[in-house]
């Protein structure tokens, strides 16, 4: 489990545990002992909304027979003055990762969506806040929290400029349960008492695989005063965001009951009996559960198809020892309860291709038959604990030839926990303690689609029935057949063209999510109001690429002036810049001619390096000085990126220290030659005035303007601006130098060098 029991508390915490489970240490009845458990996870540091990978998700694990549970969320905010107030958002679910949608996008076409429950803490002017959360008769198994802050700003930050807020948070988790829940058999009327009204009565019963109905009977209802009783019975547990737990109200020695349609196979079911009387009176009561079993009408394969699936998901937790006993007696407990085909059942072998990706394959082949006389059953297995994070996908696909009927309709329902065993017309595929999701496909749509986004841990089922017009006099003779196609993908359609899907990792819990680019927006990127045309990408495209043609005036300068080197270096940032732009946008025009993290790496790499020798070549150092830094500091440069390759320090130091050496070199040669250096006021007034000017510019927009709307074209500012910032602030070449002057700079070689100073010879 992902939350594991944390460490032994203090007594002060212990003590106020108990007073926030609000029920007394020990035994709270003659035969009910209580037990406290204290779950924990480390506190993670919020981020700013833009796609589910921005939610924090922590998963616990509820254990069986809990009675309370009480979540303790912890929120925190720094002590700086960029901290301002703040609203977090906290989502609750079982059985799966919640799903959310701050941002009010649109879902893909057939996906289910149920909203999530969902609170606010507000920090404003305190630094932390304390917010509790009581969940009684809570469901047990895998429960998640999903917690994050408003929608971001959009602005693209630079590491290091600014100080972000951090915003904390932490959930804790406090369960209280029953060591000896008493066991109510199926069939075997069973007296209880309820002590008090503050000391509610908790059973459970298993239910059996194969239960369509349960029947739930209470009577003999007497207090000790010897006067009419009025209870309250809750079966079932709570289940986030949607609870289907039943109510039943009892007044008087009268028997009441209540029945419920298709309970959950294999579960324990809890129910709890609290008096609604004195405070002083206790309550005797009598309860009955029975059940109405539905066999499959091709028992031996079906039997053996839910061994197989069985073996390969090994044991079910809750499942073992008393669950074991408890369906013998269930069976051997049916008396007076009718035994019926009522279901035709097709074998299903569960595929695991990778993580989260899991494909159903019919033993029968792919296509099922129906008939209108029992519902074809379909068994998919989601019960392992790490299917949770991705897309359930079912499609239908009827064959229409093999309809007798014109107007008949195959009706559909997935379900989990249990199966829908009645479908009608007018069915909404809802079970005793869950909503299905319903479909249906005829000859006129042939075709179905649904997609259960993050579906809950449990055996899943699908359910059809030929359904046929009460005009035509029913269809008791009609069979269709209906190919179903069923597979669990990490993200339903790969996120589409303008999405990557990741893969995201709590502790040891794996769940996938879209990451939308090109304005593309929605749970799988399939929401395109307000999606960049192909004409606006195709123009971020040009603009970020075309921009750095820019530097071949900078080349061209460096080249006339000799600077080899340097211009060497503008060309392979040319080079990459161009390329890396190419690669990086998120649309259609897209051309990688390397790996993308190459590209990036180079581009980062080639511009702090055109700054370093920029800077380096207007302090006039001597050759061979200049050559070592230029290659040490390229050196450090590369180590550097590696370490943090977005960091601003990566940029802003070598261009300090370059700076530092350029002023130090400046002002040595203006105290050797006693006049300011650069001595000229033209070299000033029309290149380091303006070079300088356009290098501020640039930083600014890079460093404040910038935002995922309008990158492509600050960005391409960004470009033209050191770009041409480089061509002003080159030096003039050295003055004993001669553009283009080749044969001068070559060596004698075995010619015999001409020595330009007058020799003068004596003569003895």
């Amino acid at each position: 489990m992902a939350g594991a029991a944390g460490p032994p508390l203090p007594p002060l915490l212990l003590l106020l545990l108990l007073q926030l489970l609000a029920l007394p240490a020990g035994r709270a009845g003659p035969d009910s002992l209580y037990v406290s458990e204290y779950f924990s996870q480390s506190a993670q540091k919020l981020s700013f909304y833009s796609w589910y990978g921005n939610a924090k998700l922590f998963h616990f694990h509820v254990p069986e027979d809990t009675v309370l549970l009480r979540w303790l969320l912890q929120a925190s905010r720094g002590k700086g003055p960029e901290c301002t107030s703040m609203e977090i958002t906290v989502h609750f679910r079982h059985g799966a990762p919640p799903v959310i949608n701050p941002l009010g996008t649109r879902f893909p076409a057939n996906a289910t969506v149920r909203p999530s429950y969902n609170i606010s803490i507000t920090l404003s002017s305190a630094v932390q806040n304390t917010t509790f959360v009581n969940v009684t008769t809570p469901a047990a198994g895998d429960w998640f929290i999903a917690a994050h802050l408003p929608q971001a700003a959009g602005r693209i930050e630079v590491k290091g400029f600014s100080t972000p807020c951090p915003y904390m948070f932490q959930a804790d988790m406090f369960v209280l349960r029953l060591t000896d829940m008493p066991v109510l058999e199926p069939g075997v009327p069973m007296p209880h008492t309820v002590v008090s009204p503050a000391k509610p009565l908790h059973v459970k019963v298993f239910v059996p695989k194969h239960a369509a109905a349960m029947r739930f009977q209470l009577s003999s209802c007497v207090t000790s005063e010897q006067r009419a009783c009025t209870v309250r019975v809750l079966l079932g547990s709570i289940t986030l965001p949607q609870s289907f737990q039943r109510s039943l109200t009892c007044t008087g020695s009268t028997n009441c009951s209540l029945a419920l349609e298709s309970p959950p196979w294999e579960k324990w079911l809890q129910i709890m009996v609290e008096s609604l009387g004195t405070a002083n009176a206790s309550v005797s009561v009598e309860m009955l559960a029975s059940f109405t079993v539905c066999r499959p009408g091709s028992s031996s394969s079906f039997l053996n198809f839910i061994s197989l699936n069985q073996s390969q998901a090994g044991a079910r937790p809750g499942a073992a020892g008393s669950s074991a006993v408890a369906a013998a007696g269930a069976a051997q407990n049916t008396s007076g309860q009718r035994s019926s085909s009522c279901l035709q059942s097709q074998p299903v072998v569960r595929e695991d291709l990778d993580v989260v990706s899991v494909r159903y394959r019919l033993l029968n082949g792919p296509s099922v038959p129906v008939s209108s006389l029992a519902p074809t059953l379909l068994l998919l297995n989601l019960n392992t604990g790490m299917d949770s994070g991705g897309s359930l996908v079912v499609s239908l696909l009827l064959n229409k030839t093999s309809v007798s009927l014109a107007n008949a309709t195959v009706a559909a329902c997935v379900s989990a926990a249990s199966p829908v065993l009645s479908l009608n017309a007018t069915q909404n595929c809802s079970t005793a303690f869950s909503q299905g999701y319903p479909l249906s496909v005829s000859t006129s749509s042939a075709e179905a689609t649904l997609i259960v986004l993050y579906p809950q841990t449990d055996d899943w089922f699908l359910s059809l029935q030929l359904l046929c017009p009460r005009a035509q006099g029913g269809c008791a003779g009609a069979e269709g057949r209906v190919s179903v196609f069923a597979y669990l993908t990490p993200c339903f359609n790969d996120c589409g063209p303008y999405g990557q899907c990741s893969l995201l990792r709590r502790h040891g819990f794996l769940y996938a999510g879209c990451s939308c680019k090109a304005g593309w927006g929605g749970w799988s990127c399939t929401d395109d109001s307000k999606a960049q045309t192909v004409g606006t990408q195709n123009l971020a495209t040009l603009l970020l690429t075309l921009s750095n043609l820019m530097f071949l005036p900078a080349i061209a300068v460096a080249v006339y002036r000799f600077y080899l080197v340097e211009a060497s270096v503008y060309t392979y940032t040319m080079f990459f810049s161009t390329f890396y732009h190419a690669c990086d946008q998120p649309g259609v025009a897209v051309l990688c001619i390397m790996d993308y993290d190459t590209l990036q790496y180079c581009d980062f790499l080639g511009s702090v390096v055109s700054i370093w020798v920029t800077i380096l070549c207007m302090a006039r150092l001597k050759k061979i000085l200049k050559y070592v830094l230029f290659v040490l500091g390229t050196l450090l440069i590369a180590m550097s990126l590696q370490l943090d390759r977005r960091g601003v320090w990566n940029m802003m130091g070598p261009c300090l220290f370059a700076l530092l050496i350029m002023v130090t070199a400046w002002v040595h040669h203006g105290a050797k030659r006693r006049h300011c250096y650069p001595s000229s006021w033209k070299r000033w007034v029309f290149y380091l005035l303006p070079g300088i000017t356009l290098a501020f510019i640039a930083i600014s927009v890079y460093a404040f303007m910038e935002t995922n709307e309008n990158y492509y074209y600050t960005h391409s500012i960004w470009h033209v601006l050191v770009a041409c910032s480089v061509a002003f602030l080159l030096p003039p070449r050295d003055k004993h130098k001669k553009p283009w002057a080749w044969p001068q700079k070559l060596t004698c070689r075995y010619q015999i060098c001409q020595n330009d100073r007058e020799e003068l010879y004596a003569v003895t």
